[in-house]
Order: structure tokens, then sequence, then C-alpha cells
């Protein structure tokens, strides 16, 4: 996982230019690579980053990271290896619109119901939750972090507004590498 630190890091270093010159400014793009699992790959690859630049208010061995709705890209979270030596422990939520309070130290989110999406979003509010939507590309349900698939790419955007509502923090450089980021 250094490694992907380090493309984080190198992509953060070049983008300050491209972010003073541009007056519209692009998201990080992650190339997805060939093979079947390709995009499973790569949203593990993004997740894992997302969680390598999370603080938790108490530091974490096992992050435990609960899938909801119906993800079609998480097929690989399993694989997911983080440089602090937190183990991931990957759980499914069974009762949709309901986040079990201290069980979950991230949230994924598939696809699922908009209004449901919602209320898990809402329950994770102030709570020491990471919110990481794989199906919701304008990120208007609230969500920190909305995965972005493109063709042979993938991104996200962040939403500043949803991060200040949790008890975890995000690394202010994430905000560089997001999707409208500045």
């Amino acid at each position: 996982m250094s490694g992907l630190r380090a493309l984080l890091f190198w992509l953060l270093l070049s983008m300050t230019s491209a972010v003073q010159a541009a007056p519209l400014i692009q998201p990080v793009m992650m190339p997805v690579g060939a093979g079947a699992d390709a995009v499973a790959v790569s949203t593990a690859r993004m997740v894992g980053a997302v969680l390598e630049y999370t603080r938790w208010p108490e530091p974490r061995s096992v992050i435990r990271l609960c899938l909801a709705g119906t993800p079609r890209h998480a097929g690989r979270l399993e694989d997911v290896q983080l440089a602090s030596g937190a183990a991931l422990q990957l759980s499914s939520l069974t009762v949709a619109g309901e986040l079990p309070m201290g069980r979950c130290d991230a949230l994924y989110i598939g696809r699922l119901d908009a209004a449901l999406t919602r209320r898990l979003i809402m329950a994770a509010h102030g709570q020491p939750v990471v919110t990481i939507a794989e199906d919701d590309p304008n990120c208007r349900n609230g969500a920190m972090f909305c995965l972005l698939f493109a063709p042979r790419t993938l991104s996200f955007q962040l939403s500043i507004d949803a991060v200040s509502r949790s008890a975890v923090r995000i690394d202010p450089r994430v905000l560089r590498l997001s999707k409208g980021g500045y």
C-alpha cells in the first residue's frame, strides 16, 4: 500500500501546478487496469487510500467496514492492506437503513434506494464513521466520498459538508485529489 500512497502524493504534487493554471479543477483519476475484476481492484485501492487518510478519534487496530445495499465493485475489498497495520474487517448490513452504532468504522454503500441511503448516512452524522458511496456520482445523498467510475479511470468527489459533520478527520490534502477540490 505504500506504493499507492507514493502515487497519491505524486499526483498531489503534480496537481498543484495544474490547480493554479486551470479555472476548473479536474479530479485525480486512478487508472483502471485490464482484467475481469480490474474495477474491483481499483475500488479496493481507492477505498484503502481513503481509509489511510482518515483519522478516528482513537486509533484503530481493526477498521470495521460495513457494506450496505448491493455493491457492484466491492469484490476485492478484502485485499486492502493498510500501512498502519490495522486489519480490515468486512461485514454486511442486513437491515437496510439502520446503522448499528459502534459496529462500523466505515460504511461502503452500493446500489440502494436513495431514501435508505440518506437514512444510513444521516445515522452516521456525528459518529466516527467514514461514508463511501459507490452509486451516487453526483454526491447528492450526503456521503463523505462518492466514487466516480469512468471507462478506464476511477476518481472520487469529497463532500466537505459531510466531513465536517463527522467525528472522523480526513487529511486536508485529500481535498486536492477530489473532483472539485481546491
